[in-house]
């Protein structure tokens, strides 16, 4: 029987939003806690001791959020349900140094971050986002959400060469951002900064910035089924995921499980951090969780073996002018649904048991869903499903939303599939 639908097209202007006011993993888990909060949920310290309350709670640290909601009655043996996703995107993040130039121009150190389409990067008015660490320890978020840099593609007259040979970027020499002209001044940029963020230069300690596209997401097309915006992966599903979480709580008292969202930091880069999928943190707060509720290292065992994961993250739908490097009876097409991620080498941790779990909750949203596995003369990418299946020993399933562009400044996706992910991810929840 299938459940009704929570979420419409509303749910995709509201990405929209979450997109915009999201320019770094750290404002996205800001956001995500804002919208938490105003649904009941309260946040927990991880230096503090835990109470085995029913309700709302969630644990932040740097980039990364986990968030969990305690039915009335759950016991210390109750299993999760979890939806993960992750939080940063490949892009260009400031050097410890950042301030630099030549000939006359000002410009920003950069280090390249993850697996980014670097020519997506050029000619493009740039902001610059992230948090800003002060002597005392704390952090102040900071976004400069208007155009202040820029990384110049070099013209064709002086590359005659770039339309047919194709274009090579050096990635320590052709990817620095200019923002002025003149000569170079030390701490520059973190003086700008810290009076962006209302603080004194000389309090700030350390920093986190990154650079982000200016220009707002937007629906696409003579029809408007498309969606085109920055950092689709993988905040699509970090959105869709707290849309469901507040969803599910609201009415959750009789839940016979925990429902969880967990969303990581530094998944395009391996995920091995204290934030990232690696790490121990999501393992610490469901650990943690049972032992609050009173159980002992016997619940935990039980709670993880009942345990089910919906890893959510972008796949690639078949690109219509490269159709050759998809796998060809597999051909995912925006506004289909979601999509199931198979590798039997284990890029993704989807097997017939979670294709039957994913199936179920498809069914009951009332929601399509289509099948990606990549052509075989073309490796897969990979997620943190496998990563969670393996380091906390849960069931997990890789889904997501096909899109294109993927891991380029401006990704594009269908429109409806947003709020189609939602609503499965719902189902799921409350299972």
């Amino acid at each position: 029987m299938s459940s009704p639908a929570r979420f419409d097209r509303g749910h995709t202007d509201d990405l929209l939003s979450f997109l915009t006011a999201s320019p770094s993993p750290y404002h996205a888990v800001a956001t995500v806690a804002a919208r938490l909060e105003k649904a009941g949920f309260r946040q927990v310290a991880e230096v503090d001791a835990w109470d085995g309350a029913s309700g709302g709670k969630f644990v932040l640290r740097g980039g990364a959020i986990i968030a969990w909601y305690v039915p009335e009655g759950a016991g210390p043996a109750t299993p999760f349900r979890i939806v993960g996703a992750h939080t940063d995107s490949p892009n260009l993040r400031v050097k410890p140094m950042p301030d630099t130039g030549s000939y006359g121009w000002r410009q920003i150190a950069v280090e390249i971050y993850g697996g980014t389409l670097l020519n997506t990067w050029l000619d493009r008015d740039l902001g610059l986002s992230g948090r800003l660490t002060l002597r005392d320890g704390a952090h102040r978020l900071v976004a400069v959400d208007r155009p202040l840099l820029r990384v110049p593609q070099l013209a064709v007259h002086l590359d005659r060469s770039v339309n047919t040979d194709g274009l090579k970027l050096d990635r320590q020499r052709h990817l620095t951002p200019i923002w002025g002209i003149g000569g170079v001044r030390e701490g520059d940029l973190i003086a700008y900064m810290a009076e962006e963020a209302g603080v004194a230069a000389d309090d700030v300690a350390g920093w986190d910035l990154m650079v982000h596209s200016v220009e707002p997401p937007a629906y696409l097309g003579r029809d408007r089924e498309l969606v085109a915006g920055p950092r689709l992966d993988n905040l699509l599903s970090v959105h869709a995921e707290a849309a469901a979480l507040a969803a599910v709580a609201s009415h959750g008292a009789d839940l016979p499980h925990i429902p969880v969202l967990a969303a990581f930091d530094h998944e395009e880069n391996g995920s091995q951090s204290d934030t990232g999928a690696d790490g121990p943190l999501l393992g610490t707060v469901l650990e943690r969780s049972v032992f609050a509720r009173g159980g002992s290292y016997e619940d935990r065992a039980r709670a993880f073996a009942g345990t089910v994961c919906l890893s959510s993250d972008t796949g690639h739908a078949v690109h219509p002018n490269y159709a050759e490097r998809h796998e060809p009876g597999h051909h995912p097409m925006p506004n289909g649904g979601p999509i199931l991620k198979v590798n039997v080498n284990q890029r993704y941790a989807t097997d017939g048991s979670g294709r039957a779990v994913f199936a179920a909750a498809c069914e009951r949203a009332g929601v399509p869903w289509q099948s990606f596995v990549s052509n075989n003369a073309v490796p897969c990418g990979t997620t943190i499903g496998p990563i969670t299946a393996a380091r906390h020993g849960i069931a997990t399933v890789d889904i997501g939303v096909a899109i294109l562009s993927m891991h380029s400044a401006r990704e594009l996706c269908g429109a409806d599939d947003p709020f189609l992910l939602a609503n499965v991810l719902a189902a799921f929840l409350e299972g």
